[in-house]
């Protein structure tokens, strides 16, 4: 995703682009992730200082838990509590989330398929241009599908181009 807009953190008033790469997965319902048990052996937990403004347990407490699962490598890192027991039950949470997303699109493709192409989020890499300034306007580079709603696809309407990506898919035009 590529936005341009004019930045507020800049006094001459420019244009400034930034880019953001995305990835999703499922939050689950407490009672779901609850059923998953992850053996002891397969997890790596350290522990370290959260860092951040200051209190009195900055650098002397650690309170950020750093969960790996070693047989995917998938790591999760916690430090927005103050506590290290609930960053380590958010962070386990958090854990469990992805490897049953991993789990259920596993029965769909191997493993490879589900990670896909990592690709830089750099200029022409981008599938959706968000444009503030001099003009408002949301472009699907993928589809050419356009609108003037900035908001309110910020807001969660992407219905347009959902429908304008399935589409392109059914006629047969590689988006």
């Amino acid at each position: 995703h590529r936005l341009v807009r004019i930045s507020p953190f800049n006094a001459q008033g420019k244009r400034q682009t930034s880019f953001a790469g995305v990835e999703t997965w499922p939050l689950l319902d407490d009672k779901d992730i609850e059923d998953i048990d992850i053996p002891e052996k397969d997890l790596e937990i350290t522990t370290m200082r959260s860092g951040g403004a200051g209190g009195q347990n900055v650098n002397k407490v650690e309170t950020a838990v750093r969960i790996r699962h070693i047989p995917t490598g998938i790591a999760i890192r916690c430090s927005t509590e103050r506590s290290q027991l609930s960053n380590k039950a958010q962070a386990l949470k958090t854990l469990k989330e992805k490897l049953i997303a991993i789990a259920q699109d596993q029965k769909l493709a191997d493993l490879k398929e589900i990670k896909g192409d990592q690709v830089e989020a750099t200029f022409g890499q981008q599938i959706r241009n968000y444009v503030f300034a001099p003009y408002k306007l949301v472009k699907d580079t993928r589809t050419g599908t356009e609108t003037t709603q900035v908001q309110d696809v910020l807001d969660g309407d992407l219905e347009i181009f959902i429908s304008s990506y399935l589409r392109s898919s059914i006629e047969g035009r590689r988006p």
